[in-house]
């Protein structure tokens, strides 16, 4: 399964396989729709090598091809 995450404001909103994942008043990150495991486990990743990577200035599209995910409880 392929995840495509497309920067809508560096930091602030994402587009997750057409799903809006934003900050929301608490800086934490909201979607109005669930994310399957594979999608935030996606987003997770993205978050730890790009968001919260200081040396990227501008963020850019990402695929991911998540086979494997284990559920975390």
């Amino acid at each position: 399964m392929s995840i495509i995450i497309k920067p809508i404001v560096d930091h602030e909103k994402y587009m997750v396989n057409e799903h809006l994942v934003y900050r929301d008043r608490l800086w934490n990150w909201s979607c109005k729709d669930d994310l399957s495991n594979k999608e935030l486990q996606a987003f997770k990743l993205y978050e730890k090598l790009i968001i919260k990577n200081s040396r990227i200035k501008k963020h850019i599209k990402a695929v991911y091809n998540i086979n494997n995910v284990k559920n975390r409880t």
